[in-house]
């Protein structure tokens, strides 16, 4: 083996990483440009959910809320938008399981690229993802009555919904390394997500929930990111959620970003 290949990331530049990340950001999103059935979750998801809640639950959940209908189109396109970053930070750790048993990863891994380069180009090109799932969704929520009036707040909000992607992505990505195969991420993503979605302010207030659940709901980071979007985009109390999601999300990062380099540098 040369040593071009053995080369760690401490001794590659700045500049290098960067080359590396973006060349690799080039040829993922080249690849859904050639296979655009990968865009399918991202382009059908947020229809589906968006018309299922507001019109299957939006009566029912709308006047517990005081309201009607129109009462929770304001309250579930922003909890939506939280749920967007969970369901589409799954998404990098079932594609990065199939590079690994395409074979793709193995040839990354015989090259002298920074290890790290792989796993950002790989959050990078979800997060564009997950910007057109979101403008589809705020497209969506439009036409079934959500109304925008703190545009500055809007973009915060996606911004947010953002930053708590990446964090998690981190948590799918040393899952899509560890795991065997597809259907092993799928159904353990499932279980770390199910609770977090549903266990959560996203769809309904936990007011109404019994107490051990409420109690898990109010420690829920999915909930902060919820309520934090919901203050940002509709009015109401931000900082606190704010700063909590912030702070999930950073500790996220900085907790599962090493472990995913380190497994996807040893993984044999």
């Amino acid at each position: 083996m040369s040593a071009a290949t053995v080369t760690p990331d401490a001794r590659i530049p700045l500049r290098g990483h960067l080359r590396h990340t973006g060349a690799l950001v080039r040829r993922n999103l080249l690849w859904i440009r050639q296979d655009p059935e990968s865009l399918f979750d991202a382009v059908l998801m947020p229809i589906v959910f968006t018309l299922l809640f507001v019109y299957v639950f939006g009566g029912s959940i709308g006047q517990a809320l005081g309201g009607g209908q129109d009462q929770y189109v304001q309250y579930v396109v922003p909890g939506l938008l939280a749920m967007m970053s969970l369901t589409m930070a799954q998404g990098v750790g079932t594609g990065f399981n199939q590079d690994f048993n395409s074979g793709v990863m193995d040839r990354f891994r015989s090259l002298p690229i920074g290890r790290g380069s792989v796993l950002i180009a790989k959050i990078v090109v979800e997060l564009a993802r997950m910007l057109v799932a979101t403008a589809i969704l705020l497209a969506v929520g439009v036409l079934v009555g959500f109304d925008i009036t703190h545009w500055g707040g809007l973009l915060a909000a996606v911004a947010l919904a953002a930053a708590f992607g990446s964090g998690l992505m981190w948590v799918f990505l040393t899952l899509g390394v560890t795991m065997k195969n597809v259907q092993s991420v799928q159904a353990m993503g499932f279980l770390v997500m199910m609770p977090l979605q549903f266990g959560s302010s996203v769809f309904a207030p936990p007011s109404s929930m019994p107490g051990w659940l409420r109690a898990f709901t109010d420690y829920n980071p999915v909930s902060a990111l919820a309520d934090a979007s919901r203050g940002l985009m509709t009015g109401g109390p931000v900082a606190h959620d704010l700063w909590l999601t912030l702070a999930w999300s950073a500790a996220l990062t900085a907790v599962m970003a090493p472990v995913a380099v380190h497994k996807f540098r040893t993984k044999s």
